[in-house]
This record gives C-alpha cells, structure tokens and sequence, in this order.
C-alpha cells in the first residue's frame, strides 16, 4: 500500500515499508495477539538495519502502531507521520463493530470482509472515479488469510489510549488526513494537530481513508515538504 510513495527516495530520503506480521504471506511467526508485537517487530527491523532514528509513519492502523511505539520506544524517531488514524482507543461501539468484524471473517472468510470493508476504504470520489483502486484494494484485502486479518482485528481492538502522548512530543510531525474519509474523519486529525505541538496537518481533497493510494501526488507533495523542510 506504499509503493506510490517509494518513489521518493529519487529525493534522497531511504524509504522502507516492511510488512507487518502475517500480511501478505509473511506467516513464518507466530500471529500477532497485541499492538505491542508489532512495535516490537518495528524496532527489530530497525536494528537490524543499525538504524538509530527515523521518521516513523503509519497509516490508520500503521498509525496506531506508530503511537504505540513513541510510547514505548520514543528514541527511534526523528518525525512522525500520522495518515487517517487517530489516538484514541476504540469506543465500546467501535469494540463492537470489531467484534462483528471477526465474526465475519471466521464464518465468510476474507472476501466478505473485502466486500464490507473496501467502500468503507475509499471515498466517494474515488469510487466514483477510479474503480481500478477499489479493485486493486479489493485483492490487497484477499492477499490475507482469515488468520491474518482476526490478528490484525485483535491488535486493533488491544490498544490503549495514546491521546497522552500528544503533548509531549517535541519533534516533526505530520498529520495527513483525507477529506472524504469515513472511518477516521479530519475532525480526529485535527483534534491531534490541536494537541502536538507545532504539527502541520495536510487534508487530502478527494481522498477517503487511503489518502496514499487515492491521491498519490498530493499526498507525496505534503510528505516530501515535510522531510525537506521540517525534519
């Protein structure tokens, strides 16, 4: 879901997107039962690579992720990118519709998930405009198991409110939300932007939820300004 933005590191910026754990056929480990295995996923593949600081970003729940890790291992970064996600942990209706998520998957498998999830994904504009993304988002949905996708639903629902954290970073940091996304609206982004200080926030006109993928171009404009200028 990151391949538009790999053609940034033509501006000199080394740019990794590694999988998270069991997605997209990385099932080698053992599935992953909180957000906290991911963080620690994230810091592995950064030693391993000796790398000290970055600008760690996520989307939705990569964002998730991504706060997570500031909390528990804040010396890694050097900026952070927060794309249509949020702080806040999960509502006891959003808990809820979790949980009907993963009954779905365990009795209808992971196309009936894509079939409810995908417009949830897109914005109107796109779906209106571009039904090549909504069929390409539609087979990265499939490209998982059932397995994968209940892991990533648990993760999900595991995390604790990071609002806290808000305040108390002292470093760059990005939000980018798109306009027309349903599932995490710019009203969260710019409640996070109110919070970190000195943060720039960029929405995405004609993007819902994958702002990266939806409009690839704005999105890499605001993201290559933020790393030239800001970090």
């Amino acid at each position: 879901m990151w391949e538009p933005q790999l053609t940034l590191a033509s501006g000199g910026w080394r740019i990794l997107a590694p999988h998270f754990r069991g997605f997209a056929g990385t099932a080698a480990e053992p599935p992953a039962k909180t957000i906290d295995d991911f963080v620690g996923d994230v810091v592995d593949f950064l030693d391993a690579l000796h790398i000290e600081d970055a600008v760690v970003g996520g989307l939705s729940m990569g964002g998730y992720v991504a706060l997570a890790m500031f909390r528990r291992a804040p010396t890694y970064f050097r900026g952070l990118v927060l794309a249509d996600t949020r702080s806040q942990a999960d509502t006891p209706q959003g808990l809820e519709g979790r949980r009907k998520m993963l009954e779905v998957v365990a009795e209808r498998g992971p196309a009936a998930v894509a079939d409810d999830m995908t417009p949830k994904l897109l914005g109107a504009t796109t779906q209106r405009t571009q039904p090549e993304l909504a069929a390409r988002v539609r087979d990265l949905i499939l490209a998982n198991s059932a397995e994968s996708i209940a892991g990533a639903v648990r993760v999900m629902m595991s995390r604790t409110d990071s609002t806290d954290l808000l305040p108390t970073m002292r470093m760059p940091v990005l939000i980018v939300v798109g306009e027309e996304d349903g599932l995490t609206p710019p009203t969260n982004s710019e409640e996070m932007h109110a919070s970190i200080p000195g943060s720039k926030l960029v929405k995405i006109p004609a993007a819902g939820h994958l702002s990266s993928l939806e409009q690839p171009l704005e999105f890499n404009t605001a993201l290559a300004h933020f790393l030239t200028h800001q970090v």
